[in-house]
């Protein structure tokens, strides 16, 4: 038995979601003819609150879209030091959109409306970079699956209105947060120009991330999805996966914060442990005490088949997911209460 902790990217789909996606009607995407995206793009849509939504490859893809929609060449973006757009994107947002990315030092990669404030350039100082959009992540992915405070993104949303700076909602794991927090949907509708949510994480689908918005600026991204090759033809057995993940494995991620939270209280108990940073939604991350190495953690798990991920500076990160069983997770407590430092 194999216990892939690595990422919540590792599911595979149930045969219950492979019949439904057997059973999707389809046509030409590229033409807007393919019913069942159409299906999906006007039931997210709907959830938020939004006009419009548009089916991507891939969450990067969605993002650097969102960035090129709300910027041109030379602008400036204001995002976390750890976000997903800065870090690993291969410098998407430089190579796509030509703009420059200021960085905050925030809270378990969270900013607040006060610093965002302090890197906002005067749009009077010719020689500075403009700055147009404000790029938020939620959950936070380096920063240990953290929530975003409502409150705070309103700050933030009030500071952006009066500077006319457009916001981009990274939310790779946003059902992570509704669920966690009890949050509807709308709310993050109410405040982010546009939005970007997977399909294949939490939820389990093999692939696919959605961007929403009002309805012109997804008409705009029609065209820019188009440009990075992401026109696709029959892919309506992708969104049907996405369809039968909406309908069945939002709730249940509930479980998955269960189970983090409960490896994360039994690591602080352990000697070889220095810090489990807090456990909000999926993700674990912790630091080892200086005498022990990552690399030794690893190996022992890997000898008892369970894999983690090493994140640099003796920390480490376990990530539940919808593959996660109950009776995998009871065997990975207990290995983690053998290992022998």
């Amino acid at each position: 038995m194999e216990i892939n902790l690595t990422s919540d990217t590792v599911t595979k789909p149930s045969p219950e979601m492979l019949q439904f996606m057997l059973r999707a009607k389809v046509g030409d995407d590229v033409f807007n003819q393919d019913p069942t995206v159409i299906e999906l793009q006007n039931s997210v849509a709907n959830l938020f609150g939004k006009e419009a939504a548009l089916f991507f490859p891939s969450g990067t893809m969605a993002n650097q879209t969102a960035i090129k929609l709300h910027t041109q060449p030379g602008d400036q973006l204001i995002c976390d030091k750890w976000s997903h757009v800065y870090l690993y994107e291969s410098g998407g947002a430089a190579f796509h959109s030509g703009v420059t990315c200021a960085t905050i030092d925030g809270s378990r990669g969270m900013i607040k409306a006060v610093q965002i404030a302090e890197r906002i350039t005067n749009p009077a100082a010719f020689y500075e970079p403009r700055t147009s959009l404000v790029c938020i992540e939620n959950t936070t992915n380096k920063g240990g699956g953290a929530c975003y405070d409502i409150e705070e993104l309103k700050r933030i949303k009030t500071l952006c209105d009066k500077n006319g700076l457009k916001m981009h909602l990274d939310g790779a794991r946003l059902w992570n947060a509704l669920v966690a927090k009890r949050q509807h949907p709308k709310v993050f509708g109410e405040l982010f120009d546009t939005i970007s949510v997977c399909l294949s994480k939490g939820l389990g689908a093999p692939v696919g991330s959605l961007l929403i918005g009002d309805r012109e600026t997804i008409q705009r991204a029609v065209r820019i999805r188009k440009m990075m090759g992401g026109g696709m033809r029959q892919i309506g057995y992708l969104a049907a996966a996405g369809i039968y993940a909406l309908q069945h494995n939002v709730s249940r991620l509930e479980e998955d914060h269960v189970r983090a939270k409960e490896i994360g209280a039994l690591l602080a108990q352990l000697y070889w442990v220095d810090e489990v940073e807090p456990v909000e939604t999926n993700i674990v991350i912790f630091s080892l005490k200086p005498k022990y190495e990552a690399q030794y953690i690893m190996e022992k798990l890997k000898s008892n088949n369970i894999y983690i991920s090493e994140l640099g500076k003796n920390k480490l990160r376990i990530v539940t997911h919808l593959d996660y069983r109950q009776v995998m997770h009871s065997y990975v407590i207990e290995r983690l209460k053998r290992i022998d430092m």
